[in-house]
C-alpha cells in the first residue's frame, strides 16, 4: 500500500507519501494561496508521487470548518472558514476528480489527533484530546481510535473564556472577538504587542505566554470536564514559546482546583497536558493513517 497524506493548513499544506512514521517519504511544502493554485500543485504534487510508484488513495487533514456529513450536498466543502477565498470551495471533490483517487478526510486538528493517537504521545491511551494554538485555534478529539463527529465537528477555538484579569484586549476573532481563538491565538499576540511570539523577548514574553495560557488552560478545562481524556496533547507554533507549556500545566491545576479525583490530575500534570510526540508531522501523519483507513475500504489492504 502507498497513500498520499496531505496536511492542508491555512498558511502551506505539507505532503508525504507512506504508510507511517517508519515508512514516509521526506516532507514536501505548498504555500496556501488560492484556491486554484494550491490544488494544482497538490494535484501536481500527487502525480509525481504517482509516478514512482503507485498511489492507493489519498489522506486528507485540512483547515476548515469543513462539511464531514456525507448525506449533505456540501460534503466535502469548506464552509466557514476564515480563509475568506476559501469558502465554499469543495476540496474534497476537486481533488478527488483531479486524481482518481479515493479521498479519506477530516480536519486537520483531527487528523493530528488521530496521528498522535496511533502513532505519538496518545500511544496507549483510549481517547485523547489534540490541541492546536498557532494562526488559530482547534481541538480534535479521539475515542477508541475514531475521531469525534456530530452534527458538524469540534470546534474548540470558539469556546466563550475569560480574559486574564491584566489583559483587556478586545479579541480577534472575526466571529466573536474575545472567544479562545481571539485572546490565544498567534494573530491575537501580534495585535497586542506588534510582533509575532517568536520574535518577542523579557516581559512582553511573558505577558503574551500569561494571556495565552490562561485562555488555553480553560479550553484544557473544559474537555476534562466535558471528554474525560486520558492525555490533552497541544501543538502549534505558540505552544513553543518559552515556557509556554509549563505555564499551562500550572493555570490548568489551578483552574481545576482539585474537583476531580484522578492521580493523573495532581502534581505538575506533566504526564496530561503534553507536547506531541511526532513533533511536527502529527497533521501529515494523521492524514497518511486517513488515507491508509481509506485504502483499506477500497480493498487496497494487502500492506497492513
Amino acid at each position: 500500500m502507498r497513500v498520499v497524506g496531505i496536511e492542508a493548513g491555512g498558511t502551506k499544506v505539507v505532503c508525504a507519501t507512506g504508510t507511517g512514521p517508519d515508512d514516509c517519504s521526506p516532507l514536501h511544502r505548498i504555500a496556501t494561496t488560492t484556491p486554484d493554485e494550491t490544488i494544482a500543485a497538490i494535484v501536481d504534487h500527487v502525480a509525481d508521487q504517482a509516478r514512482q510508484g503507485p498511489v492507493d488513495a489519498i489522506g486528507l487533514a485540512t483547515f476548515g470548518p469543513i462539511d464531514l456529513d456525507p448525506s449533505s450536498p456540501t460534503h466535502g466543502h469548506l464552509t466557514t472558514t476564515p480563509k475568506a477565498a476559501w469558502q465554499g470551495v469543495d476540496l474534497v471533490g476537486r481533488l478527488a476528480t483531479a486524481t482518481g483517487l479515493p479521498v479519506g478526510f477530516d480536519t486537520d486538528v483531527n487528523g493530528a489527533a488521530i496521528g498522535e493517537h496511533r502513532w505519538g504521545a496518545g500511544v496507549g491511551a483510549d481517547n485523547l484530546v489534540y490541541l492546536t494554538v498557532g494562526t488559530g485555534v482547534g481541538g480534535g478529539v479521539v475515542v477508541d481510535g475514531r475521531p469525534v463527529h456530530g452534527l458538524l465537528h469540534p470546534e474548540v477555538g470558539h469556546l466563550v473564556v475569560r480574559h486574564h484579569p491584566d489583559d483587556d484586549f478586545a479579541g480577534s476573532c472575526r466571529f466573536h472577538g474575545d472567544c479562545l481563538e481571539g485572546l490565544a491565538a498567534g494573530p491575537s499576540l501580534v495585535a497586542r504587542f506588534g510582533r509575532r511570539g517568536e520574535e518577542l523577548t523579557g516581559d512582553d514574553l511573558a505577558r503574551a505566554v500569561s494571556f495565552s495560557t490562561f485562555a488555553m488552560a480553560q479550553a484544557v478545562v473544559a474537555v476534562t470536564y466535558v471528554v474525560s481524556p486520558r492525555r490533552v496533547v497541544v501543538g502549534g507554533g505558540v505552544s513553543k514559546l518559552a515556557g509556554f507549556l509549563p505555564a499551562l500545566r500550572t493555570t490548568t491545576s489551578d483552574l481545576l482546583a482539585g474537583a476531580l479525583a484522578s492521580p493523573v490530575l495532581t502534581g505538575d500534570l506533566a504526564d496530561y497536558v503534553v507536547a506531541p510526540g511526532l513533533g511536527d508531522r502529527s497533521g501529515v501523519l494523521g492524514a497518511i493513517a486517513l488515507g491508509v483507513r481509506t485504502a483499506e475500504r477500497e480493498g487496497h489492504d494487502d500492506a497492513g
